[in-house]
């Protein structure tokens, strides 16, 4: 691993979590390092438009050269543009929030939207990351997971709590998972595809192993 790339990632993913942006004091101090060194690679970041420093403040924060480089990501995914023609009939015959998703380092990563014309609204952004204990795209996913790498998600994100209903006891996701788990949301997906032959089309279409179209209507995620 080289030394001073791993820090520059690690500073680049420290300041994408504040959004007031962070001071070269707090960021010395979670790097373990000096704030001479910390100063020479913001400096560089800020040169190539990786991050900005707020010139009232003096802290830093993510700069605009992530909304380019995301922009050419979600066009250079074949799948989105596979799907979204098969998205955009299914909006049209449901009118309900619908999301692409894919899965990624334990997250699902949400890669197109279509927010339909119904009143029910998420907060759900393309490009964002979202958990996968308390979210319906997340869960589904999940059920095809083999138990060791659930393990190993949930050792990593661990399970923090959304709502009242999230689970975040590791023991009782985990007999949760096997109660619950593939039968019941394939049964799911089966029980909407019989139902409705738009639902069923795009299903097979880009259902792909760990990719996943979502149709919210009247259930939110846990």
């Amino acid at each position: 691993m080289v030394k001073s790339v791993d820090r520059a990632l690690t500073i680049i993913s420290l300041v994408s979590k504040r959004k007031e942006g962070i001071g070269v004091t707090e960021l010395a101090s979670n790097l373990d390092l000096n704030k001479s060194s910390i100063f020479r690679l913001l400096s560089t970041l800020v040169d190539h438009g990786f991050i900005e420093q707020n010139p009232e403040t003096k802290k830093y924060r993510l700069g605009y050269k992530y909304l380019e480089l995301s922009s050419m990501l979600l066009e250079s995914i074949d799948l989105r543009t596979q799907a979204k023609p098969f998205l955009e009939e299914l909006e049209s015959h449901i009118n309900e929030v619908i999301h692409l998703t894919v899965y990624d380092q334990g997250e699902v990563i949400y890669i197109e939207k279509l927010e339909g014309s119904e009143t029910l609204r998420t907060h759900s952004q393309v490009g964002r990351r979202a958990p996968m204990h308390c979210t319906a795209v997340g869960k589904v996913i999940l059920a095809h997971l083999p138990l060791n790498e659930i393990v190993d998600i949930i050792d990593k994100h661990g399970l923090p709590k959304h709502t009242e209903h999230t689970i975040i006891d590791k023991e009782s996701f985990l007999k949760n998972w096997e109660k619950s788990g593939t039968k019941v949301l394939v049964g799911k997906l089966k029980k909407m595809n019989k139902e409705s032959p738009v639902l069923q089309r795009q299903f097979l279409i880009i259902g792909r192993k760990l990719q996943l179209l979502s149709v919210y209507q009247d259930q939110a995620s846990e």
